[in-house]
């Protein structure tokens, strides 16, 4: 068996009738507003554990928040592997050429001069996205 995030998610879905799509595709709001949530959920428990401890305690919930995550992508049709993928190629350019790394004060890596911003829509379009067409805007005095 896959030991992969994207694997082992899909499986999860497919066996318990959850939503899966394998193109990205937009999905109606109530569904968006849910998977939000439940990641928000998540993301708290992480939060409060990553200072209460224990470590067990908080890799259990930090795999929590990849797995819904990952439900998340999978909801919307998105191989969140390519987008990763994309998003770590641009942060390697955050980079600078002689090998310098700037931070604030707190230690966050900050995007230099050669910063490349990450391409997730040309990611989405390689896996079949094609965006919402925007609608005509009015003239103005029309």
């Amino acid at each position: 068996m896959s030991t992969s995030p994207a694997d082992l998610v899909r499986a999860f879905h497919l066996a318990f009738g959850l939503d899966a799509r394998s193109t990205p595709t937009e999905v109606p709001p109530a569904l968006a507003a849910h998977r939000g949530e439940l990641l928000a959920e998540e993301a708290a428990e992480v939060a409060e554990v990553s200072v209460t401890g224990p470590l067990d305690r908080l890799a259990h919930e930090l795999a929590d928040v990849v797995y819904v995550a990952y439900g998340t992508a999978l909801v919307h049709g998105i191989d969140l592997d390519a987008v990763i993928a994309e998003i770590h190629r641009s942060n390697m350019t955050k980079l600078g050429p002689d090998g310098r790394v700037s931070r604030r004060a707190d230690g966050k890596v900050l995007k230099g001069d050669h910063y490349e911003a990450p391409d997730v829509s040309g990611v989405l379009h390689r896996q079949g996205w094609t965006p919402p067409t925007p609608e005509p805007r009015e003239a103005p005095g029309a």
